[in-house]
């Protein structure tokens, strides 16, 4: 038998599995919500899952469809992202033309590859036609060059040049992010032109928020917000509406910065300019939001030593290529804190408990000092660490770091000396705790402002230059103290 049989045989036994939990040899009719999804509104419902795949496996296409039909897009990427790639390439034959391109937008980059290389000519061009220019760059700009060309194919001459003029742009920058669809109009206009103008294009995009003002040369000068368009008199000046906080951004600035900037100064939609400042393209705020998800995502990734293309699609071989170095990483930073224990070894074989209680204080200055690094971290990445206040946030993480580190001093300097009888060996492992849990609050701070300084990412680095300080100086710290008390 095959694998991909074996798989076959595998899901239709889990499908009628669960079919045979409701008493039916086929999934209910009136099993799952309308939207087909659970309670909580936000994930599919399994018999849901069940259903479809049933009607794959029964070759049901207008059951399939029927199915498929209430569910959005982010949804149906979802469900193709968690079944496996047998039943995900007969799923995306079987549906055929009713596949939307807004699902290949909401695609994980682990499968969309896949997708689109099981997609039919015909089927992929006349989903790519639905997109918008920004999200087409997004789709296309991490593809191979044949799957790339496959898509540029599909578009009309003049998506297909804007497309290839986006992608001309440095990657995550603002002209990558930008849609090339725009509504601008003359900044001498009033309100009725603006209306007109707009009631007789056919290619107005699908979602805009503001109307661009421009000056002659095509220099965005101010917005006006729809709304406040479509409630103001007809012969009512432009000019006399526009939103205050009107900003611009060039088509070469790092999507970073931009998300930051919606983010901070409560940006709907903002124009790209180019380096001559002329109108280019809008950049939305749904686009800036996926752009600050993204970041934060890395970050957390990354913070774990984590690469920040992990998916749970991922190929196992993928997987581990990513995760060894830093494994690595960690073992060579674990060897230099046994190098601190081989120093001091003649004092543990004395005293065996301290190879007992060394852990605690070596684990107690890890966490201590990764929440540290976590708030510095995020701060740093929000822009609210910054030279003006840094040195008031490390004396903060100090003193949190001292008042925590005397409190669990008391704590383990009663179990040193209920657990072992030695009033002495308290006092160790208490002087011990306090000076890692400080150093921990200290390093957890430094360490990324000091990486972000010399133009290294601090979620990268900083996690194993912490652990290794705070291992090294819990080590030292309570066996050189046992050395000098104990002896």
């Amino acid at each position: 038998m095959s694998d991909d049989d074996e798989v076959k045989k595998t899901d239709q036994t889990l499908a009628a599995d669960a079919d045979a939990e409701d008493g039916d040899a086929a999934p209910k009719e009136d099993g799952p919500d309308e939207d087909g999804l659970e309670e909580d509104g936000y994930s599919l419902d399994r018999r849901t899952i069940t259903a479809i795949l049933y009607a794959v496996d029964t070759d049901d296409r207008e059951k399939l469809v029927e199915l498929m039909e209430p569910l959005h897009a982010a949804d149906i990427a979802d469900m193709l992202e968690q079944i496996n790639a047998y039943d995900r390439r007969r799923l995306i034959l079987l549906y055929d033309k009713e596949f939307d391109g807004e699902i290949l937008s909401e695609l994980g980059e682990s499968i969309r590859e896949e997708v689109i290389s099981v997609l039919k000519p015909d089927v992929l061009a006349e989903a790519v036609r639905e997109l918008d220019s920004d999200d087409v760059v997004d789709l296309v700009e991490y593809l191979d060059e044949p799957q790339q060309e496959a898509i540029l194919d599909a578009l009309p001459d003049s998506e297909r040049a804007a497309v290839a003029q986006a992608l001309a742009y440095p990657e995550e920058s603002a002209g990558r992010l930008m849609q090339r669809e725009v509504v601008a109009v003359p900044e001498d206009w009033n309100v009725g032109q603006a209306i007109d103008y707009m009631r007789e294009r056919e290619d107005l995009p699908e979602q805009f928020y503001h109307v661009i003002l421009t000056d002659p040369r095509m220099h965005p000068v101010a917005h006006v917000m729809l709304g406040k368009l479509m409630a103001s008199r007809r012969a009512t000046l432009l000019s006399d509406i526009t939103e205050p906080g009107f900003r611009t951004f060039e088509a070469t600035e790092d999507e970073g910065d931009v998300a930051y900037a919606f983010n901070q100064y409560h940006l709907i939609s903002a124009p790209v300019v180019d380096a001559e400042d002329r109108l280019v393209g809008v950049i939305t705020i749904d686009d800036a939001m996926i752009v600050l998800d993204e970041e934060h995502d890395e970050d957390i990734l990354r913070l774990a030593g984590v690469s920040e293309e992990s998916s749970l699609t991922d190929r196992v071989i993928d997987t581990t290529k990513r995760r060894f170095p830093w494994l690595a990483v960690n073992l060579v930073t674990a060897i230099l804190a046994s190098l601190v224990i081989a120093q001091f070894e003649a004092t543990i074989a004395q005293f065996v408990a301290l190879a007992v209680l060394m852990p605690i204080v070596a684990s107690m200055g890890g966490n201590a000092g990764t929440q540290s690094l976590t708030v510095a971290v995020r701060s740093i990445a929000t822009k609210d660490l910054t030279g003006a206040n840094v040195w008031r946030v490390i004396r903060r993480e100090c003193l949190v770091g001292l008042i925590n580190g005397v409190i669990f001093a008391v704590v383990m300097g009663i179990v040193g000396l209920i657990w072992f009888g030695s009033p002495a060996l308290g006092y160790v492992i208490a002087a011990a705790m306090v000076i890692n849990l400080v150093v921990a609050g200290l390093a957890g701070t430094m360490i990324p402002v000091a990486l972000e300084r010399v133009g290294v990412d601090p979620a990268l680095a900083s996690g194993a230059f912490v652990t290794t300080v705070t291992d090294i100086v819990g080590f030292f710290a309570f066996l050189g103290l046992a050395g000098v008390i104990l002896l």
